[in-house]
């Protein structure tokens, strides 16, 4: 199938079958297409913690107002960023970039100085702006990977981040939640949702064009 009758395929599943779980191969892509997203200056300004322990997807139920599908699906992945920009972070990603093309260390660093003039000089809200919006391009390739493999995913903002936070302790990380995207698949027979046609803004509605 072509990536547009895969994304025609998705929606965003209401109700998982709590016994069929996803196989690992197949998480690894979905994995992997997040951690091939293109990010801002190509820093991966976010990490992907993947909880499939039951009790703690338990926990994470009331913080993620109680939508159950947290609990039932067979794999939970969070999306969390950086809490801010450091010189050792962005260091960090292009000394690892010059070790890995065979360039010396330090090739790169007009550029760096460039982007640290503009990040270091930012508070921590405003760089944690910039750092989720990085996340939602890895999710995204995340979930048009899930399609693929016709594994369902539902796209959640629906929770607390602080509590969230707090409950995977990601301040230790420099992390900060951002998303969450339960990976399973449909309860076809109790899910709302599966059937329903899917309905977008009209394209002559959705495409704005300049001629």
């Amino acid at each position: 199938m072509t990536l547009l009758e895969n994304l025609q395929w998705r929606y965003a599943t209401k109700q998982y079958d709590p016994n069929r779980k996803v196989a690992q191969e197949d998480v690894d892509k979905i994995l992997e297409a997040a951690r091939f997203a293109p990010t801002s200056s190509g820093l991966q300004q976010f990490r992907v913690l993947v909880i499939t322990n039951q009790e703690l997807k338990e926990k994470i139920v009331p913080i993620a107002w109680d939508q159950q599908i947290v609990a039932d699906c067979s794999h939970l992945l969070v999306f969390a960023a950086w809490d801010r920009y450091t010189e050792e972070r962005i260091d960090t990603i292009y000394d690892y970039t010059t070790d890995e093309r065979g360039l010396p260390r330090g090739r790169f660093g007009s550029y760096t100085d460039k982007i640290k003039a503009l990040y270091l000089q930012q508070t921590a809200e405003e760089n944690f702006v910039h750092t989720a919006r990085q996340a939602y391009i890895g999710f995204a390739m995340a979930i048009a990977q899930a399609a693929e493999l016709k594994v369902d995913a539902t796209p959640m903002e629906g929770f607390s981040p602080d509590e969230l936070d707090e409950l995977l302790d990601l301040k230790s990380k420099g992390l900060k939640s951002v998303l969450l995207l339960p990976l399973g698949y449909r309860d076809a027979t109790n899910d709302w949702l599966v059937n329903m046609k899917k309905v977008r803004n009209p394209k002559e509605e959705f495409v704005i064009e300049y001629k």
